[in-house]
């Protein structure tokens, strides 16, 4: 367990979320494909309604992305048509088109952090 846990540049004892070199690796791919079409899911879709931010359920592009540590993860900056101001979402609260080509790694990283972070909670 304590080499599990060097590996991934973790203190002996200490949680980890994320594997850096995967973070760094999707990283580079996003920036490298900016901007990115993506949607968001339903949860973000009806949270941004609520605060008046419109056609959240539509299409959206990501502008920016960057590493918000193992607290926060993927973050990115999401334009939303026809409305003035940009979000800043966590990437696990989006969804892309499987046609992508970074659709596979996206969906990977999105799927470990959600299953590490149920493990923290449970």
């Amino acid at each position: 367990m304590e080499l599990a846990a060097r590996r991934h540049g973790a203190i002996a004892g200490s949680s980890v979320i994320d594997n850096p070199v995967q973070v760094q690796r999707l990283l580079a791919q996003i920036q490298a494909a900016l901007p990115v079409p993506t949607r968001a899911t339903p949860e973000l879709a009806a949270m941004l309604k609520a605060q008046n931010i419109s056609n959240a359920a539509s299409a959206a592009s990501i502008t920016a992305a960057s590493y918000a540590g193992d607290e926060g993860g993927i973050m990115c900056r999401l334009e939303i048509p026809a409305n003035e101001n940009a979000v800043h979402v966590s990437i696990t609260h989006l969804r892309f088109d499987p046609r992508q080509p970074i659709t596979r790694e996206i969906t990977a990283y999105q799927k470990h952090r959600v299953k590490h972070l149920k493990r923290q909670t449970s």
